[in-house]
């Protein structure tokens, strides 16, 4: 490996491990509290070295939630049956959804837990995208006959936020904090139920 090469890697391994830091802080600590030399003192390396990186604390959150959603979206992606059946990928991707949640608890609670968060809206961010797979998923099944006339997007804003409140719940209490233990057919029921609503035929 080159010397341009060999540098080049360790200014992607500082910059990683300054977005980790981050996030860590953000969903631990609040957006508010944590600063720009919070992160670097987590890390220990200077705030200079920050900023070598990051013009101010919203580039961060911006590169930030670039890259946790564009690994959301690639989560999703492979969910999405090739199949004809729309409603077994509004299913897959609920199921996928939470799995990544689970799996990646302080990205969620940065993405989805986090206030003040900034650029996350962009018609081709990788946030759009994936709530596009879903529309596009309930938008097939009123095509299809099997989903009730409704407008897509309150449909799968309903069904989002759906699964959202399981995750959230599943990743920010601990099982002794809950009434009972969570179900281990939680996540599985919440898709039914939510889906129950509004497909053609049920009651």
């Amino acid at each position: 490996m080159g010397t341009v090469e060999r540098r080049e890697r360790e200014r992607e391994e500082i910059r990683r491990k300054i977005l980790d830091a981050a996030r860590d802080l953000f969903a631990s600590e609040g957006y508010d509290k944590v600063t720009m030399r919070r992160i670097a003192e987590a890390i220990e390396y200077s705030p200079t070295t920050i900023y070598h990186h990051f013009e101010d604390k919203d580039d961060l959150v911006r590169a930030l939630c670039e890259a946790d959603f564009a690994r959301l979206f690639a989560a999703l992606l492979p969910a999405v049956p090739t199949h004809a059946d729309p409603v077994a990928a509004i299913r897959q991707l609920g199921r996928a959804y939470c799995a990544f949640g689970l799996r990646y608890p302080n990205h969620y609670r940065f993405m989805f837990l986090t206030p003040e968060k900034v650029g996350v809206n962009d018609e081709l961010s990788p946030g759009r995208q994936s709530f596009g797979l879903l529309r596009a998923a309930v938008s097939r099944a009123m095509e299809s006959g099997r989903l009730r006339e409704k407008d897509a997007d309150t449909v799968a804003q309903v069904l989002w936020a759906s699964i959202h409140g399981a995750v959230a719940l599943l990743i920010t209490l601990k099982p002794e904090h809950w009434p009972t233990p969570p179900s281990p057919r939680l996540v599985e029921e919440t898709v039914e139920n939510s889906l129950r609503g509004f497909l053609v035929g049920s009651r």
